[in-house]
């Protein structure tokens, strides 16, 4: 196999560049404060477009990705394909697909979903944007990282579809959050308010396959931070003022993730955003102890 190039070894990359090794895929990989076992370390973005055809990003958002792009790009030989699997501007994208194709470089967006639990089983779900052909030659990488990728449209498409998934991402767990605690505050056994809401028309992935592991004390540790999912939202509101789209419902997840940062959880997985608002309402924390357990 090709080597394929990983630059960004984080809670996501890092758990995708592992599924890669594991696929039996040579993969040459750069980040300065992380390393990945299994994964060759390169010393720059540069070296990493010198020695393989197909580089993969993930790294935090724009402001990141456009300058390893532009110090990639120069090494990158003549049909080589770079994919940003990166949560980041749609117009950023296309500006930095443009100059790609000027050097002759392939580059597609591809929107990761599902988490870091989806990451380190390979069962994310990816959204790309690009040239239908080359997204099909492209899948073979993606098959061990990935249960579905959808290709959405142009370059560009697959961020702005990933933008409008992580929206409804941060206003579910957001709300779902604020529910928990008032829930905890009015006395309900909250697995039984879960399973409730589950059966119900308030159901939603937070509430789903977050929060019945949350109520038992584990917060899915080494997913997206508050700080990463306000950027997000943020993200959202921006494309939405580009496209002439009121954006009505963005102020419960900003001020949610916010407070969360401004509490001290911004660099912690958003979960955590249901600690910031039982801060807020008096030291509530929604962990119930398990009654099919005999106490110690």
């Amino acid at each position: 196999m090709t080597p394929v190039g990983m630059i960004g070894l984080g809670n996501m990359g890092g758990r995708m560049a592992r599924r890669l090794v594991d696929a039996g895929w040579e993969v040459v990989g750069h980040d300065p404060a992380a390393a990945c076992d299994g994964v060759v370390a390169a010393s720059s973005p540069a070296e990493v477009a010198r020695r393989c055809p197909v580089v993969l990003l993930s790294l935090p958002d724009s402001t990141v990705v456009e300058p390893v792009v532009h110090e990639l790009l120069p090494e990158a030989s003549a049909g080589a394909t770079v994919v940003d699997l990166s949560t980041a501007s749609p117009e950023s994208t296309v500006a930095l697909a443009r100059d790609a194709a000027a050097q002759g470089v392939l580059f597609l967006d591809a929107g990761i979903s599902g988490g870091a639990a989806a990451a380190e089983k390979g069962t994310l779900t990816i959204m790309a944007g690009g040239d239908a052909a080359a997204v099909d030659a492209i899948r073979p990488v993606l098959a061990p990282l990935a249960a579905t990728v959808h290709h959405l449209g142009p370059v560009g498409a697959g961020h702005t579809a990933k933008l409008l998934n992580n929206f409804l991402n941060a206003v579910t767990l957001s709300a779902t959050a604020e529910v928990m605690v008032a829930g905890q505050r009015a006395g309900l056994d909250l697995r039984t308010l879960l399973a409730a809401i589950n059966g119900g028309s308030g159901q939603s992935f937070a509430s789903t396959n977050r929060f019945p592991r949350i109520v038992d004390g584990d917060y899915l540790e080494g997913g997206l931070t508050s700080r990463l999912m306000t950027k997000d939202v943020t993200l959202y509101t921006e494309l939405l003022g580009r496209l002439g789209v009121p954006s009505l419902n963005a102020a419960g997840p900003v001020a949610s993730f916010g407070v969360a940062a401004h509490l001290g959880y911004g660099d912690v997985i958003s979960n955590r955003v249901v600690d910031a608002l039982g801060d807020l309402a008096g030291g509530v924390r929604i962990q119930q102890p398990d009654p099919t357990q005999e106490p110690s």
